[in-house]
């Protein structure tokens, strides 16, 4: 079989098997099947979109078309489960994407994981996120970093990602399989929509019990000891629990879990990270920039887009857009206020949101008690409790135009005809964004605002609304470890996922657990 990329088609023309033979120069009858593998949209044009596919095609001899600029040699990738004998059970800290894969894994596998969870099921947890949106009560164990799922359940459950690994297939067919919509295995930017993922998430949860795995959750880690056998004792708060071998996924907002882990002499180091905020335009302002006259068409949808500058002092580039969403209240600490943003499957929101973040170093950080890592832990943690001052101490979020920003110092205005999403709307205060973030981070959030308007004029409107402090991009730590996926030193802890620091996003995420767990089964227990 061959894959045939960059098929381009005008969004009125649904003639893929015409593209492919004239793309390829084949004779109709030579096409014997064919299959859309992947489709996205061109909108650089705004007065011209296409589509462009790529097309997977069993033709007859195939080989000499693979000299063709576009063409290549594909095969479909079957996950194939290992056969695992294991005298203890595995243990699995944390349910986000990485451990929820891990888990799956281990237990399709004959493992029987014990999988803990310091936050909620995704009902009860979906209850705490609503009490901090109405009435600004935070739950730290319960939250939109905390719980079933980990923070992409409340996101709009983005799947894109950038690494290149067959895994990847593997992730969105389980995800498919579990109720996600058929074309997140079609779409070069798929999402599921966090009204969506909640439902597949709690799915995955009755897959990995059906194969013989437990979940224990409001079950947080303190800590672990291992055991001259080699084996571990984890340490909760619902008592010691017994493990053959620990799988860290503990997701990028576990700062006690980082602070044990240093404590106790694990090498965790500092990591590069971005901080900024959260922008926000009306919906229909974006499609128009975007799509022009096609805005609005059914089979567009909500418009998303992505800038990056790197001309400056510092890289500038936006992160997670949310087409139709919402910004959300995703603190995890008291006295503290962060911005994340949201979406639904249906992305019909009012507002369209996204990130603007920019680099920062780890020569920014100042080391805490000697450590580098708790400096760069540190530092975020500045910048949220920096923005919950600046929204009254009340976790209402700061907010300041897009024209005031820009302006410098001129007085703030109050949101006009782009109004604030974040906690329904009604919980926000006008407030200067140098109030929260570094000095640093402003000026290249200004240029980048600047830059990112002269890539599609009209993007920095002064009408837009800018929220802060958006610093939970990626974790702010790395715990190291061997080609082995052990801890270093510690033989039988592995660390994976976003909150170890190895990846970005739920799919590199979830592929991370997966290799992780092979690696377990691989070395612990093999059975062929």
């Amino acid at each position: 079989m061959i894959r045939v990329s960059n098929i381009k088609l005008s969004i009125h023309d649904n003639d893929i098997k015409s593209a492919l033979i004239r793309k390829l120069g084949a004779e109709p009858g030579d096409i014997v099947s064919y299959k859309i593998a992947k489709k996205s949209i061109d909108a650089r044009r705004k007065n011209d979109i296409k589509y462009i596919y790529s097309v997977d095609a069993e033709i007859k001899n195939s080989r000499k078309y693979l000299k063709l600029k576009d063409v290549s040699e594909t095969e479909e990738f079957h996950y194939e489960y290992m056969t695992a004998d294991f005298k203890k059970r595995p243990v699995v800290i944390g349910f986000g994407p990485a451990g929820m894969f891990a888990a799956l894994i281990l237990a399709e596998c004959g493992a029987r994981p014990i999988v803990l969870e310091r936050g909620k099921s995704v009902d009860e947890r979906s209850k705490d996120v609503e009490k901090l949106k109405k009435s600004g009560i935070l739950n730290p164990e319960s939250n939109i970093q905390f719980g079933a799922g980990g923070a992409g359940t409340f996101s709009d459950g983005k799947l894109l990602t950038r690494i290149n690994d067959a895994r990847c297939a593997f992730v969105l067919e389980t995800f498919r399989a579990l109720g996600a919509p058929e074309d997140i295995t079609l779409k070069a930017k798929p999402h599921v929509g966090t009204d969506v993922l909640r439902g597949v998430v709690t799915r995955m949860l009755d897959e990995i019990r059906a194969a013989g795995g437990e979940t224990l959750f409001r079950c947080r880690m303190d800590g672990f000891t291992r055991q001259p056998d080699g084996s571990w004792t984890v340490h909760t708060t619902r008592g010691d629990i017994s493990a053959g071998v620990v799988v860290l996924a503990p997701g990028h907002s576990a700062r006690d879990t980082y602070g044990m882990l240093i404590a106790r002499g694990s090498e965790v180091v500092a990591k590069p990270i971005s901080v900024g905020v959260r922008i926000e335009h009306r919906r229909e302002d974006i499609d128009r920039l975007f799509y022009g006259k096609m805005a609005g068409h059914p089979d567009l949808g909500a418009a998303e887009y992505s800038f990056s500058d790197t001309a400056g002092e510092r890289g500038v580039y936006t992160f997670c857009m949310c087409p139709g969403g919402q910004v959300v209240a995703a603190a995890s600490e008291r006295g503290t206020v962060v911005v994340n943003g949201m979406s639904c499957r249906a992305r019909d929101g009012v507002n369209s949101n996204a990130a603007i973040a920019v680099s920062v170093q780890t020569s920014d950080y100042e080391p805490v008690d000697g450590s580098l890592a708790l400096g760069a832990i540190a530092f975020q943690r500045r910048i949220e409790s920096a923005a919950f001052r600046a929204g009254g101490d009340h976790y209402d979020v700061p907010v300041e135009t897009v024209g005031d920003f820009l302006a410098g110092d001129r007085p703030v205005h109050m949101p006009g005809r782009v109004q604030p999403g974040y906690r329904g709307g009604e919980h926000f205060r006008l407030a200067r964004m140098g109030d929260v973030l570094p000095d640093f981070a402003c000026r290249n959030l200004a240029r980048g605002l600047r830059a990112f308007d002269r890539k599609r004029p009209g993007y920095a409107m002064p009408e837009a609304i800018l929220s802060a402090a958006e610093t939970r991009t990626s974790a702010p730590v790395r715990i190291l470890r061997g080609e082995d996926f052990c801890a270093i030193g510690q033989p039988g802890l592995y660390p994976c996922g976003e909150g170890a620091g190895y990846a970005g996003g739920i799919t590199s995420a979830a592929v991370d657990g997966i290799r992780v767990a092979e690696a377990i089964c691989a070395r612990y227990a093999p059975v062929h």
